[in-house]
């Protein structure tokens, strides 16, 4: 190969290279919560396959988002060090808005979070992961008393909340308790943020956000979600007046 058929070729693999890692149109309508789940499920399978798309941190991305940003989905996940939702989903700068607890355990400021990113950011999905292993979890199936610090017990009783759902062994570190305790945890944390969040409530009744579940195994990298949550039933109609 000539030097010449070098330099074309290495500038061909630049360019594509360059292409692949651009980030969304900010011409582009916004995503639908279906196309934004679409983009996640394309992007974990990337992940999973070791197949992961290059990802653009340049100047001009940076100089992109210093206008806005527009996330396609929110992501509520443990705080666990081995769950980087922007990698698992292979998604880059300004893709995702991303909300990071112990356990994924909603708190009110968690909730605000939710809330401005589905009013304010109008996101059109939330994701609520729970992952394989999960330490957070399984420090609260252990947990056998209070502990000295309130915040951390305030932490394992929300995660504990969970447990009613779920007939355990006697080892409640037991992998297939831990996995189980998990997915109702993630249950758990849907149920407590519908429950709290009068305007996560009203954006899903009028069909303005999908809330899903999704549980991630670390080793294939795999995510796995539910199916949205159902709109809530109408308000009975008040009795009529006499």
């Amino acid at each position: 190969m000539t030097a010449r058929i070098r330099s074309i070729a290495v500038l061909v693999l630049l360019l594509t290279t360059a292409l692949a890692a651009a980030g969304p149109d900010p011409a582009a309508p916004p995503l639908t919560a279906r196309q934004a789940l679409g983009m996640l499920k394309a992007g974990n399978d990337r992940f999973a396959r070791n197949a992961s798309k290059p990802i653009s941190t340049s100047v001009l991305r940076r100089e992109e988002l210093a206008k806005g940003q527009h996330p396609a989905a929110m992501v509520l996940s443990c705080a666990d060090s081995r769950v980087p939702p922007e990698l698992i989903f292979n998604v880059g700068l300004g893709d995702l808005f991303v909300i990071r607890t112990a356990g994924a355990v909603v708190d009110r400021s968690v909730l605000a979070t939710a809330e401005y990113g589905a009013t304010e950011l109008n996101i059109p999905l939330l994701v609520v992961m729970g992952h394989e292993s999960c330490g957070a979890v399984k420090a609260a199936a252990e947990a056998k008393g209070p502990t000295e610090s309130a915040n951390m017990e305030y932490l394992l009783r929300a995660i504990q909340a969970a447990r009613r759902q779920v007939p355990t062994s006697e080892d409640q570190a037991d992998r297939e308790d831990i996995k189980a305790l998990v997915l109702a945890n993630v249950e758990e944390v849907i149920n407590d943020a519908m429950a709290k969040s009068p305007v996560l409530r009203r954006l899903v009744a009028a069909g303005k956000l999908d809330v899903v579940g999704g549980y991630y195994e670390l080793v294939s990298g795999r995510v796995m979600f539910s199916d949205p949550v159902p709109p809530p039933p109408a308000p009975a109609p008040a009795p009529a007046k006499k």
